[in-house]
């Protein structure tokens, strides 16, 4: 496995930092998002540490595969598979936390424009 030290999600699969766990992998985790912008927003996120949804592909296209296949059974068991799966990559467009991780939003209220 691959991990940063720094990686605030790095920490969070490893255990060090607590969080809503709702799933959990072999290469994939998934767990609630603290500031949630729909009634469903779950991060699901590769174990292996990879900076953003481009190098993930680049590098491992099968684990983009497995989260997205994960992201999918979480949004069927939460929110009758209808949901929005977002990947920020970059600063500039929404991305805080530079361990790549894809939303899945669903719900009443989803606050982003489609």
């Amino acid at each position: 496995m691959s991990a940063d030290p720094d990686c605030l999600f790095c920490k969070i699969i490893a255990g060090d930092i607590p969080s809503d766990m709702v799933y959990r992998g072999d290469r994939v985790v998934a767990f609630r998002d603290i500031n949630p912008v729909a009634s469903v927003h779950i991060l699901v996120v590769p174990v292996d540490h990879h900076t953003d949804v481009v190098q993930l592909v680049a590098k491992d296209e099968p684990l983009l595969a497995e989260v997205v296949t994960v992201a999918g059974e979480l949004a069927k068991a939460e929110a009758n598979g209808q949901f929005r799966l977002m990947f920020n990559t970059g600063a500039e467009a929404g991305q805080s936390v530079f361990h790549v991780h894809a939303h899945v939003l669903a719900g009443s209220k989803i606050g982003i424009p489609g």
